[in-house]
């Protein structure tokens, strides 16, 4: 019989994403995130602040990475949505921490990828053709958002290719560099150099390692395709840090590699500091190593928007964002909303800022973010959750947030102000969101209480006359 009534939406009339990951494409995306263009520009940079022993600062910085990782597969094997930080912070804390903890990691998506689209029209394009670099970074984002669209399951194909190639190229750097020390002409006891004339060695490792840091965030993006995977709580963990500690092996050899191979100065004044040991060992041409930095800058972009819109689209389910962010297309089932928002959002930053003051924003925001995850797990221990889920000693979160905060301590005062001005911008928005649920709250609390009052005060209840029954005890009709 009909009530009138409409019923409530359920999971299963709900827009829903694909499930079309397996657990070696979501090993690739991790890689491919991972293994991206912090490896290729990042190099250089850590030397200067370290000194020749690159691989101490990476190496600490991957052991730093993989704690964080271990709250994030935790949390993603429990709560296998897309939302990732933002869901997890949202449960934890209520949707005032879950607002900003998605709004700092949104913002650090976007800001990542217009970085990375910058990257694209810099340096290793000028290889092949000159061109405006606000140009290049706006079509470049154009065609990573059709790829973005098109499906999961393709744009994860796409990674697979690329990521292949981008582990080339850094194989082709270890390579080379050996090839330098069996011809005479590298230097190992640069890898025994830390410290520089303005640090010690242990403020340039921390320094270092901070920069590094930077070069292994890749790996949070995947929490928000863990509902497009089928299989996340045995797939993910295995993924997460199979591919970290593939990454983290590549990036140690590289780095001795570059160092041992080119002097230090050389690599800390160079925007292209593998291409340097191109040059320094010969036989390769540098305009196939530019094109593997290219397609490197444009994986570790297209997996980054990946991320961004799923997570939009997460906080949107969640009612943090407004609700047209859920659209999916119909037959490719992707977030075609989230998708154009974020990427437009992106080409007004890549037409805004530059690179090194993106770059320095986005790690400030990770960390707030991880900060938030890795005291989620805590707080979220008294939540059953899935079952079977990944379980990290309590003691790792725990490590993970410390090492957040300490980093922390290293970013510069106008970093600070800048990421500042961000979360100021997210605690504001989450306050706006909190009103407007506090009023449709109360909204709906009035409604509820008219109907059923009526307009002359509450109604009584409905007398019924007991039902009637013939003397063989059946119920019979009341006439």
């Amino acid at each position: 019989m009909s009530t009138g009534r409409t019923a409530p939406p359920t999971a299963a009339t709900e827009p829903s994403l694909q499930r079309a990951l397996t657990t070696p494409l979501l090993f690739f995306f991790i890689l491919g995130d991972v293994l991206g263009a912090g490896v290729y520009v990042l190099i250089g940079q850590v030397a200067a602040d370290a000194g020749g022993a690159v691989w101490v600062p990476l190496t600490v910085a991957l052991l730093l990475a993989l704690l964080t990782a271990a709250s994030y597969a935790e949390l993603a094997t429990k709560y296998p949505r897309a939302g990732g930080a933002s869901h997890y912070a949202t449960r934890a804390f209520g949707p005032g921490v879950g607002f900003v903890a998605g709004f700092c990691m949104l913002a650090a998506g976007v800001v990542s990828v217009a970085a990375l689209a910058r990257g694209f029209g810099g340096d290793y394009l000028s290889a092949f053709v000159t061109l405006p670099t606000a140009g290049v970074a706006v079509l470049f984002l154009a065609v990573l958002a059709l790829v973005n669209a098109r499906g999961i399951k393709e744009s994860t194909r796409a990674n697979v290719v690329a990521t292949v190639i981008e582990v080339g190229g850094l194989a082709v750097i270890v390579v080379l560099g050996a090839w330098l020390l069996a011809r005479g002409e590298g230097e190992p006891s640069r890898l025994l150099q830390l410290g520089t004339s303005e640090k010690g060695a242990a403020a340039a490792v921390l320094s270092g390692a901070v920069l590094a840091y930077y070069s292994f965030v890749g790996f949070e993006t995947s929490v928000n395709v863990a509902e497009e995977t089928r299989d996340p709580r045995r797939s993910y963990p295995r993924a997460l840090f199979g591919a970290l500690a593939t990454a983290g092996v590549v990036y140690v050899l590289v780095g001795i590699a570059a160092s041992a191979a080119v002097p230090t100065d050389r690599l800390a004044a160079s925007s292209g500091p593998l291409l340097e040991v191109v040059k320094a060992a010969g036989g390769v041409p540098t305009w196939l190593f530019s094109a593997v930095a290219l397609i490197a800058v444009a994986n570790g972009a297209l997996l980054t928007g990946i991320m961004s819109s799923r997570l939009a689209y997460g906080m949107a389910r969640d009612g943090l964002l407004p609700a047209g962010l859920t659209k999916v297309l119909p037959g490719r089932r992707t977030p075609w909303v989230a998708i154009a928002v974020t990427t437009g959002l992106a080409m007004l930053l890549a037409l805004t800022g530059s690179v090194a003051e993106l770059a320095s924003t986005l790690v400030l925001l990770l960390l707030v973010v991880f900060l938030i995850v890795n005291t989620a797990v805590l707080v979220l221990r008294r939540d059953p959750g899935e079952s079977d889920h990944f379980r990290a000693p309590t003691v790792v979160p725990v490590l993970g947030a410390i090492s957040c905060v300490v980093f922390a301590t290293q970013i510069e005062a106008e970093v600070w102000l800048r990421g500042l001005m961000v979360i100021a911008v997210g605690v504001l928005l989450a306050a706006v969101a909190a009103r407007r649920r506090t009023a449709t709250a109360a909204r709906q609390g009035e409604t509820a209480g008219a109907v059923g009052s009526g307009r002359d005060g509450p109604r009584p209840p409905r007398r019924t006359r007991p039902a009637l029954r013939d003397v063989s005890g059946r119920r019979r009709a009341d006439r």
